[in-house]
């Protein structure tokens, strides 16, 4: 949870830095479009709204507040029903949604009761920040490492906010992993070796796919959308193909699928239950043969 919490708060931070550096340089191109980055991430808020109201919290003007300032997420309910009076850290105790939701994460290794609604406190927690990540993290990663490589190689905030925000996207998938193997029976909370691995695996394998990105937009300029928009195609088909039951409804079925295949530019998210093991393999075979074409071009 500290990690967590400092990622957050420095990605946070590099970001602001990044937005007061291109406008005091007058670089308003850059500027622009480093604040549009922020815009999809409005989109992890609202899911965050609905789901107050949908555990029974009637949100007032000041959470409201919070969600318009992209805080929203440093704050969710917990559930008394399942543990009332569940113990904090320090000796504090969680009332309906006055506990902080890295104090609903600390909680989970605090209590040995109300375990089932703890783990599902830190699912909503864990999948909203994963969106938030794909949807304002990524492409402002994508953007500043190209104004990194392309416009300012000699860039240290654009270089630094690109780095944090790498790290911050590869612990968002690294804590969505360590969630969905929670859920599995017998399974127990990795060691913090594992973790770690995870994360190194995870921001390597970022970071390969956004530089060769960048790489290829610098040379070939729009012609990288072309490439994107091959690697979507086929993500999306395969996903089609898996006939994943994740959604329910048809029409957000398909789309789940086509925004799912454009997270497959990047990285594997597995959205089936069971062995992955076949799955993995052909997303890493499609993923290098892009990899190693654009380093060829």
């Amino acid at each position: 949870p500290r990690l967590s919490l400092a990622l957050l708060a420095a990605e946070s931070g590099a970001r602001l830095c990044a937005i007061i550096h291109y406008l005091v340089r007058g670089q308003l191109g850059w500027f622009g479009l480093t604040i549009a980055c922020l815009v999809p991430g409005y989109a992890a808020q609202l899911l965050s709204i609905l789901w107050f109201r949908a555990d029974g919290h009637s949100p007032g003007c000041w959470l409201l507040a919070l969600h318009l300032l992209q805080l929203g997420l440093w704050k969710r309910p917990y559930n008394p029903g399942a543990a009332p009076n569940m113990p904090k850290p320090g000796g504090a105790t969680c009332h309906g949604d006055s506990c902080r939701y890295w104090d609903v994460l600390r909680a989970m290794a605090e209590t040995s009761g109300g375990a089932g609604e703890v783990l599902a406190q830190l699912g909503d927690v864990c999948v909203l920040r994963l969106l938030e990540a794909l949807l304002q993290t990524l492409p402002h990663l994508l953007l500043q490492a190209y104004v990194v490589v392309a416009v300012d190689p000699a860039g240290f905030i654009p270089g630094v906010s690109a780095g944090l925000s790498l790290l911050s996207l590869a612990w968002a998938l690294v804590s969505y992993s360590h969630f969905t193997s929670l859920l599995r029976p017998g399974h127990l909370s990795p060691p913090a070796a594992v973790i770690l691995c995870l994360l190194l695996w995870r921001t390597g394998m970022l970071g390969t796919r956004v530089l060769a990105l960048v790489l290829f937009a610098r040379l070939y300029s729009f012609w990288v959308f072309a490439v994107a928009g091959v690697h979507w195609l086929l993500m999306s088909f395969w996903l089609v193909a898996q006939q994943t039951d994740i959604v329910a409804q048809p029409c957000r079925w398909r789309l789940f699928n086509c925004l799912l295949g454009a997270v497959y530019i990047f990285c594997y998210i597995n959205v089936r239950p069971g062995p992955s093991k076949t799955r993995v393999a052909v997303f890493y075979a499609v993923s290098t043969w892009n990899i190693l074409y654009c380093t060829w071009m």
